[in-house]
């Protein structure tokens, strides 16, 4: 029932958010980095805001992490309208964001500990549990937002993401208590109301998410896992997050690199984004999106299978995984000239060492 209530009010809302994001000026105008030629509407994710909140609201019994997470998703909102409408500086939306994710720590939501995959063993972090959960709340709601890109992508990669979400901390409830299934459901509403706002968002789009649903999204997955699968005492349980999310967060880290290889500044925005360069693939827009679905939907089989394999395969499984991304960047072309310089360069090396021992 609460995955139909926030998939209907997504649905039925969505059109209203449209008319009024017309009305207060949030659009978003064509220009060369873009791939849209005419002004659209954006802050589209208010509606799926809406959805979530309402059916959380109506549908969950509320304790001090969920009141946490909504106080948190309404100061994410808030901010994404001003950017939306107003166009905020990068200082001040990085501000904005770190208030967010600071808010949710007095209601318990916080990474007490990791567990390091080499021996299993855990590593209480303490105070400094804070700048790590501040830290990667801010960096998921980001990748979330700079995947934005095409019709329907973030919406898209979200969705999936939720839904590994839930697969994953559904898997795990067992080493997480009553909590784990409370994150369960509202990963699920959270995928639900994605889905209905994808209705509209997919292509041709007739409402973008704007900065006001790319960032609530990436803010809410980040939280959720916070919650769920970083509670988890597994060796494993590390990495899981970074495998679900694994496409926005790549494309940040490659982005940041691109950007510091050719000095220039990190926040300037361009053209060689995933979804760029498989577009200049050529590939069209739709297939494009599709094909992003489709590496979102590898990654979270593996975040799952991960969840149910020994830890020697899971290791395997993880450099596979990263071998895979290394090629699969290099050809695509998303790293930068430079690091494809230094990626065959060191192959260079590699293959000449193998060769004088050979003949040793």
């Amino acid at each position: 029932m609460a995955f139909l209530l926030a998939l209907g009010i997504a649905l039925f809302i969505t059109p209203w958010v449209r008319k009024a994001a017309f009305q207060i000026g949030a659009v978003d105008r064509p220009d060369p980095r873009k791939v849209h030629s005419k002004i659209m509407p954006r802050m589209g994710g208010l509606a799926v805001f809406i959805a979530f909140g309402v059916t959380v609201l109506f549908t969950q019994q509320l304790d001090n992490r969920i009141i946490g997470l909504l106080i948190g998703g309404c100061m994410i909102i808030l901010l994404g309208i001003l950017d939306d409408t107003r166009g905020l500086p990068a200082k001040v939306k990085l501000a904005g964001q770190i208030a967010a994710a600071a808010a949710v720590i007095p209601f318990g939501i916080q990474v007490d500990f990791i567990t390091n995959p080499l021996n299993g063993h855990l590593v209480h972090l303490g105070a400094w549990g804070i700048p790590v959960t501040v830290f990667w709340i801010i960096s998921v709601t980001n990748a979330i937002n700079l995947i934005d890109g095409l019709d329907g992508l973030a919406g898209g990669t979200s969705f999936i993401a939720a839904l590994t979400l839930a697969a994953v901390t559904w898997q795990q409830a067992h080493l997480l208590g009553g909590l784990g299934m409370d994150v369960v459901s509202l990963a699920l509403i959270l995928a639900a109301a994605t889905l209905g706002f994808l209705r509209h968002n997919f292509y041709p789009a007739r409402i973008f998410l704007g900065d006001t649903g790319s960032m609530f999204l990436g803010y809410a997955l980040s939280v959720l896992a916070v919650m769920g699968v970083a509670k988890a005492a597994t060796a494993i349980s590390v990495i899981i997050p970074m495998v679900i999310l694994g496409i926005p967060l790549l494309d940040v880290f490659f982005a940041i690199l691109r950007r510091y290889q050719s000095h220039r500044p990190i926040f300037q925005p361009d053209k060689e984004h995933l979804h760029h360069r498989i577009m200049a693939l050529g590939l069209s827009h739709k297939q494009t999106v599709l094909a992003i679905y489709a590496i979102n939907l590898v990654l979270g089989i593996s975040a799952f299978l991960l969840t149910v394999i020994t830890t020697s395969q899971a290791v395997l499984l993880l450099f596979i995984l990263a071998v895979v991304i290394i090629v699969a960047a290099n050809k695509i072309g998303v790293i930068g000239r430079a690091t494809r310089a230094g990626i065959q360069s060191s192959v260079s090396v590699s293959q000449n060492l193998q060769q004088r021992s050979s003949k040793m």
